[in-house]
Protein backbone atom coordinates (compact mmCIF):
# COMPACT_ATOMS: atom_id res chain seq x y z
CA UNK A 1 0.00 0.00 0.00
CA UNK A 2 1.71 3.44 -1.18
CA UNK A 3 0.46 6.47 0.72
CA UNK A 4 1.27 9.87 -0.65
CA UNK A 5 1.94 11.55 2.71
CA UNK A 6 1.00 15.01 0.61
CA UNK A 7 -2.62 13.84 0.73
CA UNK A 8 -4.22 14.52 3.98
CA UNK A 9 -6.21 11.37 4.05
CA UNK A 10 -3.13 9.34 3.24
CA UNK A 11 -1.40 11.21 5.71
CA UNK A 12 -4.01 10.35 8.35
CA UNK A 13 -3.53 6.72 7.78
CA UNK A 14 -0.19 6.56 7.80
CA UNK A 15 -0.50 7.94 11.24
CA UNK A 16 -3.67 5.80 12.58
CA UNK A 17 -1.82 4.16 15.36
CA UNK A 18 -0.74 7.92 16.46
CA UNK A 19 -4.33 9.11 16.10
CA UNK A 20 -6.36 6.02 17.68
CA UNK A 21 -3.51 6.53 20.55
CA UNK A 22 -4.49 10.28 21.20
CA UNK A 23 -8.38 9.51 20.93
CA UNK A 24 -7.76 7.14 23.29
CA UNK A 25 -6.16 9.30 25.78
CA UNK A 26 -8.56 12.19 25.35
CA UNK A 27 -11.46 9.96 26.21
CA UNK A 28 -9.31 8.90 29.08
CA UNK A 29 -8.99 12.24 30.31
CA UNK A 30 -12.46 12.63 30.09
CA UNK A 31 -13.51 9.54 32.14
CA UNK A 32 -10.58 10.58 34.79
CA UNK A 33 -12.09 13.92 35.09
CA UNK A 34 -15.74 12.44 35.62
CA UNK A 35 -14.59 9.50 38.23
CA UNK A 36 -11.41 9.33 39.62
CA UNK A 37 -11.71 8.93 43.60
CA UNK A 38 -12.41 5.40 44.14
CA UNK A 39 -10.76 2.24 43.19
CA UNK A 40 -13.39 1.00 41.03
CA UNK A 41 -12.36 4.15 39.51
CA UNK A 42 -9.08 3.76 39.26
CA UNK A 43 -9.24 0.21 37.67
CA UNK A 44 -11.13 1.28 34.96
CA UNK A 45 -9.06 4.27 33.89
CA UNK A 46 -6.97 0.98 34.06
CA UNK A 47 -8.91 -0.93 31.49
CA UNK A 48 -9.53 2.20 28.71
CA UNK A 49 -5.92 2.70 28.63
CA UNK A 50 -4.81 -0.93 28.32
CA UNK A 51 -7.65 -1.12 25.30
CA UNK A 52 -6.69 1.98 23.65
CA UNK A 53 -2.90 0.58 23.94
CA UNK A 54 -4.52 -2.44 22.21
CA UNK A 55 -6.11 -0.42 19.55
CA UNK A 56 -2.67 1.64 18.94
CA UNK A 57 -1.41 -1.74 18.19
CA UNK A 58 -3.44 -3.27 15.92
CA UNK A 59 -3.59 -0.29 13.95
CA UNK A 60 0.13 -0.90 13.57
CA UNK A 61 -0.43 -4.47 12.53
CA UNK A 62 -2.72 -2.73 10.42
CA UNK A 63 -0.03 -0.27 8.42
CA UNK A 64 2.42 -3.93 8.50
CA UNK A 65 -0.25 -6.64 7.01
CA UNK A 66 -1.37 -4.19 4.16
CA UNK A 67 3.02 -3.37 3.81
CA UNK A 68 2.07 0.49 3.82
CA UNK A 69 5.02 2.57 2.38
CA UNK A 70 5.75 6.47 1.87
CA UNK A 71 5.18 7.34 -2.08
CA UNK A 72 8.14 9.24 -3.35
CA UNK A 73 7.35 12.72 -3.23
CA UNK A 74 8.73 15.46 -6.41
CA UNK A 75 11.56 17.36 -5.19
CA UNK A 76 9.17 20.72 -4.96
CA UNK A 77 7.36 18.90 -2.17
CA UNK A 78 8.74 18.80 1.11
CA UNK A 79 9.73 15.33 2.18
CA UNK A 80 7.02 13.99 4.98
CA UNK A 81 7.99 14.20 8.57
CA UNK A 82 6.76 11.08 9.45
CA UNK A 83 8.37 7.90 8.39
CA UNK A 84 6.61 4.94 7.04
CA UNK A 85 8.65 1.28 7.31
CA UNK A 86 9.16 -1.71 9.04
CA UNK A 87 11.73 -0.20 11.50
CA UNK A 88 9.19 2.15 12.67
CA UNK A 89 6.09 -0.39 13.19
CA UNK A 90 8.91 -2.71 15.14
CA UNK A 91 9.25 0.42 17.78
CA UNK A 92 5.57 1.22 17.84
CA UNK A 93 4.90 -2.09 19.00
CA UNK A 94 7.66 -2.24 21.51
CA UNK A 95 6.85 0.84 23.43
CA UNK A 96 2.85 0.04 22.93
CA UNK A 97 3.89 -3.82 24.39
CA UNK A 98 6.21 -1.91 26.91
CA UNK A 99 2.91 0.56 28.14
CA UNK A 100 0.52 -2.44 27.98
CA UNK A 101 2.37 -4.33 30.21
CA UNK A 102 3.25 -1.27 32.68
CA UNK A 103 -0.76 -1.21 32.99
CA UNK A 104 -0.97 -4.21 33.81
CA UNK A 105 1.64 -4.49 36.53
CA UNK A 106 0.33 -1.58 38.28
CA UNK A 107 -3.48 -2.35 38.77
CA UNK A 108 -2.20 -4.19 42.31
CA UNK A 109 0.63 -2.23 42.54
CA UNK A 110 -1.42 1.69 42.77
CA UNK A 111 -4.29 0.42 44.80
CA UNK A 112 -1.67 -1.41 47.55
CA UNK A 113 0.20 1.80 47.59
CA UNK A 114 -2.85 3.55 48.03
CA UNK A 115 -1.86 5.62 45.27
CA UNK A 116 -5.51 6.10 44.02
CA UNK A 117 -4.41 8.31 41.01
CA UNK A 118 -6.17 7.78 37.45
CA UNK A 119 -4.03 10.51 35.76
CA UNK A 120 -1.54 8.27 36.60
CA UNK A 121 -2.58 6.11 33.17
CA UNK A 122 -3.29 9.13 31.18
CA UNK A 123 0.07 10.52 31.96
CA UNK A 124 1.04 6.74 30.64
CA UNK A 125 -0.66 6.83 27.15
CA UNK A 126 0.72 10.71 26.29
CA UNK A 127 4.06 9.62 27.28
CA UNK A 128 3.80 6.51 25.19
CA UNK A 129 2.28 8.60 22.56
CA UNK A 130 5.68 10.91 22.66
CA UNK A 131 7.52 7.58 22.16
CA UNK A 132 5.71 6.69 19.14
CA UNK A 133 6.00 10.08 17.10
CA UNK A 134 10.06 9.86 18.17
CA UNK A 135 10.16 6.55 16.82
CA UNK A 136 8.79 7.32 13.22
CA UNK A 137 9.97 10.81 13.33
CA UNK A 138 11.35 11.93 9.96
CA UNK A 139 12.36 15.53 11.00
CA UNK A 140 14.23 16.66 13.57
CA UNK A 141 11.31 18.85 14.63
CA UNK A 142 9.03 16.04 14.99
CA UNK A 143 11.47 14.25 16.97
CA UNK A 144 11.69 16.64 19.43
CA UNK A 145 8.32 17.27 19.86
CA UNK A 146 7.66 13.79 20.77
CA UNK A 147 10.71 13.98 22.87
CA UNK A 148 8.96 16.74 24.87
CA UNK A 149 5.35 15.07 24.96
CA UNK A 150 6.90 11.86 26.37
CA UNK A 151 9.60 13.73 28.68
CA UNK A 152 6.76 16.04 30.45
CA UNK A 153 4.79 13.32 30.93
CA UNK A 154 7.23 10.85 32.69
CA UNK A 155 8.55 13.97 34.95
CA UNK A 156 5.08 13.93 36.57
CA UNK A 157 5.02 10.04 36.70
CA UNK A 158 8.39 9.84 38.75
CA UNK A 159 6.60 12.07 41.54
CA UNK A 160 3.03 10.33 41.10
CA UNK A 161 3.57 9.37 44.95
CA UNK A 162 3.11 13.09 46.30
CA UNK A 163 3.56 11.35 50.22
CA UNK A 164 6.78 9.89 49.27
CA UNK A 165 10.16 12.04 49.59
CA UNK A 166 12.31 9.79 47.43
CA UNK A 167 9.78 10.31 44.45
CA UNK A 168 9.51 14.18 44.72
CA UNK A 169 13.17 14.23 45.03
CA UNK A 170 13.06 12.00 41.36
CA UNK A 171 10.71 14.22 39.58
CA UNK A 172 12.60 17.04 40.39
CA UNK A 173 16.68 15.74 39.82
CA UNK A 174 14.53 14.45 36.42
CA UNK A 175 12.97 17.58 35.24
CA UNK A 176 15.82 19.81 35.95
CA UNK A 177 18.67 17.68 34.11
CA UNK A 178 15.81 16.94 31.46
CA UNK A 179 14.95 20.26 30.83
CA UNK A 180 18.97 21.08 30.79
CA UNK A 181 19.69 18.00 28.59
CA UNK A 182 16.79 19.25 26.01
CA UNK A 183 18.04 22.61 25.45
CA UNK A 184 21.42 20.35 24.34
CA UNK A 185 19.45 18.73 22.17
CA UNK A 186 17.68 21.80 20.53
CA UNK A 187 20.63 23.94 20.16
CA UNK A 188 22.08 21.09 18.07
CA UNK A 189 19.16 20.79 16.09
CA UNK A 190 19.76 24.59 15.49
CA UNK A 191 23.47 24.11 14.55
CA UNK A 192 22.77 21.45 12.43
CA UNK A 193 19.60 23.37 10.58
CA UNK A 194 22.19 26.19 10.32
CA UNK A 195 24.85 24.42 8.33
CA UNK A 196 22.50 22.33 6.04
CA UNK A 197 19.13 24.81 5.41
CA UNK A 198 17.03 21.50 6.65
CA UNK A 199 15.22 20.00 9.56
CA UNK A 200 14.10 16.83 7.66
CA UNK A 201 16.22 13.88 7.94
CA UNK A 202 16.60 12.57 4.71
CA UNK A 203 17.45 16.18 3.13
CA UNK A 204 19.99 16.89 5.90
CA UNK A 205 22.12 13.34 4.38
CA UNK A 206 21.58 15.28 0.96
CA UNK A 207 23.10 18.19 1.59
CA UNK A 208 26.03 16.88 3.93
CA UNK A 209 26.54 14.19 0.56
CA UNK A 210 26.09 16.86 -2.20
CA UNK A 211 27.52 20.26 -0.21
CA UNK A 212 30.91 18.11 1.55
CA UNK A 213 29.85 19.07 4.74
CA UNK A 214 31.39 15.96 6.45
CA UNK A 215 33.83 18.54 8.06
CA UNK A 216 32.00 21.15 8.57
CA UNK A 217 32.92 22.82 12.43
CA UNK A 218 29.28 23.81 12.76
CA UNK A 219 27.71 20.35 11.72
CA UNK A 220 30.14 18.75 13.89
CA UNK A 221 29.15 20.88 17.34
CA UNK A 222 25.66 20.44 16.27
CA UNK A 223 26.09 16.71 16.21
CA UNK A 224 28.16 16.75 19.09
CA UNK A 225 25.46 18.53 21.13
CA UNK A 226 22.91 16.43 19.37
CA UNK A 227 24.70 13.13 20.43
CA UNK A 228 24.62 14.81 23.87
CA UNK A 229 20.66 15.02 24.43
CA UNK A 230 20.22 11.50 23.25
CA UNK A 231 23.01 10.22 25.75
CA UNK A 232 21.23 11.62 28.84
CA UNK A 233 17.73 9.99 27.44
CA UNK A 234 19.64 6.41 27.04
CA UNK A 235 21.70 6.97 29.96
CA UNK A 236 24.69 6.45 28.59
CA UNK A 237 27.75 7.29 30.34
CA UNK A 238 28.99 9.83 31.37
CA UNK A 239 25.16 11.11 31.12
CA UNK A 240 24.05 8.51 33.27
CA UNK A 241 24.21 10.41 36.51
CA UNK A 242 20.32 11.23 37.12
CA UNK A 243 19.30 7.71 35.85
CA UNK A 244 19.94 5.84 39.76
CA UNK A 245 18.44 7.89 41.86
CA UNK A 246 15.62 8.47 39.48
CA UNK A 247 14.81 5.05 39.07
CA UNK A 248 15.45 3.92 42.74
CA UNK A 249 13.06 6.94 43.98
CA UNK A 250 9.98 6.35 41.36
CA UNK A 251 7.57 3.89 41.89
CA UNK A 252 8.80 0.52 40.64
CA UNK A 253 6.46 0.18 37.56
CA UNK A 254 7.25 3.78 36.60
CA UNK A 255 11.06 2.77 37.13
CA UNK A 256 10.26 -0.36 35.13
CA UNK A 257 8.24 1.89 31.78
CA UNK A 258 11.60 4.75 32.35
CA UNK A 259 14.43 1.76 32.11
CA UNK A 260 13.03 0.22 29.11
CA UNK A 261 10.45 2.07 27.13
CA UNK A 262 11.54 5.47 27.44
CA UNK A 263 15.18 3.99 26.48
CA UNK A 264 14.15 1.88 23.54
CA UNK A 265 12.57 5.05 21.99
CA UNK A 266 15.24 7.26 22.68
CA UNK A 267 17.93 4.79 20.73
CA UNK A 268 14.95 4.28 17.87
CA UNK A 269 15.17 7.84 17.50
CA UNK A 270 18.96 7.91 17.89
CA UNK A 271 19.59 5.44 15.62
CA UNK A 272 17.12 7.03 12.64
CA UNK A 273 19.20 10.56 13.45
CA UNK A 274 22.86 8.78 12.76
CA UNK A 275 21.68 6.58 10.13
CA UNK A 276 19.95 9.00 7.61
CA UNK A 277 21.08 12.37 8.51
CA UNK A 278 24.21 11.85 9.23
CA UNK A 279 25.54 8.91 7.88
CA UNK A 280 28.20 10.19 5.98
CA UNK A 281 29.61 11.74 8.59
CA UNK A 282 32.68 9.55 10.01
CA UNK A 283 32.84 11.38 13.41
CA UNK A 284 29.85 10.02 14.91
CA UNK A 285 31.27 6.41 14.93
CA UNK A 286 34.02 7.21 16.81
CA UNK A 287 32.26 9.15 19.60
CA UNK A 288 29.74 6.51 19.78
CA UNK A 289 32.69 3.72 20.27
CA UNK A 290 33.82 5.65 22.94
CA UNK A 291 30.06 5.83 24.81
CA UNK A 292 29.86 2.14 24.31
CA UNK A 293 33.50 1.45 25.91
CA UNK A 294 32.87 3.82 29.10
CA UNK A 295 28.54 2.79 29.57
CA UNK A 296 29.69 -0.56 29.49
CA UNK A 297 32.11 -0.84 31.72
CA UNK A 298 31.42 2.04 33.85
CA UNK A 299 27.66 0.50 34.62
CA UNK A 300 28.92 -2.53 35.09
CA UNK A 301 31.40 -2.14 37.57
CA UNK A 302 29.03 0.43 39.99
CA UNK A 303 26.47 -2.08 39.43
CA UNK A 304 28.83 -4.57 41.69
CA UNK A 305 28.78 -2.19 44.60
CA UNK A 306 25.38 -2.02 44.83
CA UNK A 307 23.08 -3.83 47.48
CA UNK A 308 19.70 -2.85 46.96
CA UNK A 309 17.45 -4.43 43.98
CA UNK A 310 16.23 -1.48 42.76
CA UNK A 311 19.59 0.30 42.41
CA UNK A 312 21.33 -2.75 40.97
CA UNK A 313 19.08 -3.29 38.07
CA UNK A 314 19.10 0.86 37.38
CA UNK A 315 22.87 0.73 37.29
CA UNK A 316 22.74 -2.63 34.91
CA UNK A 317 20.31 -0.51 32.35
CA UNK A 318 23.29 1.79 31.95
CA UNK A 319 25.30 -1.50 30.93
CA UNK A 320 22.89 -2.59 28.55
CA UNK A 321 22.62 0.82 27.07
CA UNK A 322 26.53 0.42 26.35
CA UNK A 323 25.58 -3.00 24.69
CA UNK A 324 22.95 -1.20 22.53
CA UNK A 325 25.57 1.38 21.55
CA UNK A 326 27.85 -1.11 20.09
CA UNK A 327 25.31 -2.20 17.83
CA UNK A 328 24.87 1.25 16.73
CA UNK A 329 28.38 1.63 16.50
CA UNK A 330 28.52 -1.01 13.87
CA UNK A 331 26.57 1.39 11.71
CA UNK A 332 26.16 -2.00 9.05
CA UNK A 333 22.63 -3.58 8.03
CA UNK A 334 23.80 -6.13 10.30
CA UNK A 335 23.94 -3.81 13.38
CA UNK A 336 20.48 -2.76 13.13
CA UNK A 337 19.17 -5.94 12.79
CA UNK A 338 21.10 -6.97 16.20
CA UNK A 339 19.68 -3.22 17.68
CA UNK A 340 16.31 -4.23 17.44
CA UNK A 341 16.78 -7.72 18.15
CA UNK A 342 18.64 -6.96 21.58
CA UNK A 343 16.44 -4.06 22.11
CA UNK A 344 13.20 -5.89 21.88
CA UNK A 345 15.19 -8.68 24.69
CA UNK A 346 16.36 -6.18 27.05
CA UNK A 347 12.73 -4.74 27.38
CA UNK A 348 10.83 -7.49 28.11
CA UNK A 349 13.64 -8.75 30.18
CA UNK A 350 13.43 -5.85 32.22
CA UNK A 351 10.42 -5.14 32.70
CA UNK A 352 9.75 -8.51 33.96
CA UNK A 353 12.34 -8.10 36.47
CA UNK A 354 11.16 -5.01 37.55
CA UNK A 355 7.12 -5.79 37.66
CA UNK A 356 8.67 -8.94 40.11
CA UNK A 357 10.02 -6.63 42.37
CA UNK A 358 6.83 -4.48 42.09
CA UNK A 359 4.36 -7.84 42.80
CA UNK A 360 6.04 -8.45 46.28
CA UNK A 361 7.81 -5.06 47.64
CA UNK A 362 6.22 -2.65 49.81
CA UNK A 363 6.71 0.46 50.09
CA UNK A 364 8.98 1.60 46.24
CA UNK A 365 11.15 -1.30 46.80
CA UNK A 366 14.35 0.90 47.99
CA UNK A 367 15.26 -1.58 50.59
CA UNK A 368 14.78 -4.47 49.01
CA UNK A 369 18.26 -6.02 49.42
CA UNK A 370 19.35 -8.53 47.49
CA UNK A 371 20.06 -10.66 51.16
CA UNK A 372 16.45 -10.02 51.69
CA UNK A 373 15.66 -12.57 48.92
CA UNK A 374 17.41 -15.55 50.71
CA UNK A 375 15.00 -18.58 50.65
CA UNK A 376 12.95 -16.90 48.39
CA UNK A 377 12.99 -20.55 46.28
CA UNK A 378 10.94 -21.92 49.20
CA UNK A 379 8.36 -19.57 50.04
CA UNK A 380 7.63 -18.77 45.98
CA UNK A 381 9.40 -21.09 43.58
CA UNK A 382 7.12 -19.54 40.63
CA UNK A 383 8.27 -16.69 41.53
CA UNK A 384 12.05 -17.65 42.28
CA UNK A 385 12.15 -19.64 38.91
CA UNK A 386 10.85 -16.68 37.20
CA UNK A 387 13.98 -13.67 38.34
CA UNK A 388 16.50 -16.39 37.89
CA UNK A 389 14.92 -16.12 34.13
CA UNK A 390 15.66 -12.67 34.35
CA UNK A 391 18.78 -12.12 35.65
CA UNK A 392 20.62 -15.02 33.07
CA UNK A 393 18.66 -13.21 30.07
CA UNK A 394 20.20 -10.02 31.27
CA UNK A 395 23.51 -11.65 31.94
CA UNK A 396 23.41 -13.09 28.73
CA UNK A 397 23.83 -16.89 29.83
CA UNK A 398 23.49 -19.29 26.63
CA UNK A 399 20.16 -20.19 25.73
CA UNK A 400 18.27 -16.91 26.76
CA UNK A 401 17.04 -14.09 24.28
CA UNK A 402 19.66 -11.97 26.09
CA UNK A 403 22.66 -14.33 24.98
CA UNK A 404 20.92 -14.49 20.92
CA UNK A 405 20.74 -10.56 21.31
CA UNK A 406 24.49 -10.12 22.79
CA UNK A 407 25.90 -12.97 19.71
CA UNK A 408 23.86 -10.63 17.30
CA UNK A 409 25.64 -7.54 18.47
CA UNK A 410 28.80 -9.43 18.41
CA UNK A 411 28.44 -10.76 14.83
CA UNK A 412 27.60 -6.90 13.60
CA UNK A 413 30.39 -5.65 15.54
CA UNK A 414 33.30 -8.46 14.08
CA UNK A 415 32.10 -8.07 10.40
CA UNK A 416 32.05 -4.36 10.43
CA UNK A 417 35.87 -4.58 12.29
CA UNK A 418 34.45 -3.78 15.57
CA UNK A 419 37.01 -6.37 17.02
CA UNK A 420 38.07 -4.33 20.31
CA UNK A 421 34.68 -3.26 21.03
CA UNK A 422 33.04 -6.79 20.43
CA UNK A 423 35.95 -7.86 22.86
CA UNK A 424 34.97 -5.45 25.40
CA UNK A 425 31.37 -6.64 25.49
CA UNK A 426 32.59 -10.01 26.32
CA UNK A 427 34.51 -8.66 29.18
CA UNK A 428 31.50 -6.38 30.39
CA UNK A 429 29.06 -9.68 29.94
CA UNK A 430 31.72 -11.69 32.34
CA UNK A 431 31.72 -8.70 35.14
CA UNK A 432 27.84 -8.46 34.90
CA UNK A 433 28.10 -11.94 36.43
CA UNK A 434 28.99 -10.82 39.64
CA UNK A 435 25.96 -8.87 40.17
CA UNK A 436 23.51 -11.30 38.71
CA UNK A 437 24.63 -14.80 40.07
CA UNK A 438 24.31 -13.71 43.46
CA UNK A 439 20.48 -13.07 43.47
CA UNK A 440 19.98 -16.51 42.09
CA UNK A 441 22.79 -17.71 45.06
CA UNK A 442 20.66 -15.94 47.55
CA UNK A 443 16.99 -16.97 46.31
CA UNK A 444 18.34 -21.17 45.96
CA UNK A 445 21.64 -21.50 48.29
CA UNK A 446 20.49 -19.43 51.76
CA UNK A 447 18.05 -19.80 54.01
CA UNK A 448 14.93 -18.10 54.81
CA UNK A 449 15.69 -15.49 57.40
CA UNK A 450 14.00 -15.79 60.53
CA UNK A 451 12.75 -19.32 60.23
CA UNK A 452 10.27 -20.75 62.64
CA UNK A 453 11.96 -23.76 63.11
CA UNK A 454 14.88 -22.49 64.42
CA UNK A 455 13.22 -21.44 67.73
CA UNK A 456 13.32 -25.02 70.02
CA UNK A 457 10.35 -26.34 71.68
CA UNK A 458 10.96 -25.58 75.44
CA UNK A 459 8.66 -26.03 78.09
CA UNK A 460 8.28 -22.93 80.80
CA UNK A 461 7.15 -23.92 84.39
CA UNK A 462 5.11 -20.65 84.54
CA UNK A 463 2.49 -22.03 82.14
CA UNK A 464 1.67 -25.24 83.80
CA UNK A 465 4.65 -27.28 82.05
CA UNK A 466 2.68 -26.95 78.42
CA UNK A 467 5.00 -27.52 75.51
CA UNK A 468 5.59 -24.23 73.66
CA UNK A 469 7.32 -22.95 70.93
CA UNK A 470 9.99 -20.44 71.72
CA UNK A 471 9.17 -17.80 69.60
CA UNK A 472 5.35 -18.06 71.15
CA UNK A 473 6.58 -17.83 74.54
CA UNK A 474 5.39 -14.30 75.84
CA UNK A 475 8.73 -14.15 78.08
CA UNK A 476 10.84 -15.00 75.33
CA UNK A 477 8.97 -12.35 73.14
CA UNK A 478 10.00 -10.24 75.74
CA UNK A 479 13.22 -11.20 75.52
CA UNK A 480 13.62 -11.08 71.67
CA UNK A 481 12.16 -7.67 71.89
CA UNK A 482 14.57 -6.27 74.30
CA UNK A 483 17.47 -7.51 71.89
CA UNK A 484 16.22 -5.85 69.15
CA UNK A 485 15.22 -8.77 66.73
CA UNK A 486 11.59 -7.95 67.13
CA UNK A 487 11.99 -3.97 66.36
CA UNK A 488 9.87 -2.22 63.73
CA UNK A 489 11.82 -3.19 60.49
CA UNK A 490 14.01 -6.27 61.66
CA UNK A 491 11.41 -8.89 59.93
CA UNK A 492 11.16 -6.61 56.76
CA UNK A 493 12.23 -9.50 54.82
CA UNK A 494 9.57 -11.76 55.80
CA UNK A 495 6.77 -8.99 55.73
CA UNK A 496 8.11 -8.10 52.20
CA UNK A 497 8.10 -11.46 50.28
CA UNK A 498 5.74 -13.32 52.41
Amino acid sequence: MSLDLSNYRDLALALLPELVLTLAAVVLLLVVAWRHQTRADLRIAAWVAWWGLVAAAVAVWWLWWNTARAAVIPPPVHPPMIAVDDFRFVADWLVLGTAALTVLVSFDYLERESLLAPEYYVLLLFATLGMMLMAGGEDLMMIFLGLELMSVAVYVLAGINRRSAPAAEAALKYFLLGAFASGFLLYGIALAYGATAATNLTLIGVQVTTLGLQKSTMLLIGLGLLLVGFGFKVAAVPFHMWAPDVYDGSPTPVTGYMATAVKAAAFAALFRVLGEAFGAVPAWREIVWWLAVITMLVGNFVALAQRTLKRMLAYSSVAHAGYVLVAVAAGTPAGAAAFVFYLVAYTFMTLAAFALLAAKGRDGERDVRIDDLAGLAQRRPWLAFALAVCMLSLLGFPGTAGFIGKWYILVAATQSGQVPLAAILVLASVISAGYYLPVIMAMYMKPEPFARHDFPRIRHPGHGGRPTHGAGCPRHRAGVRDAGVGAPGASAPDRRWA
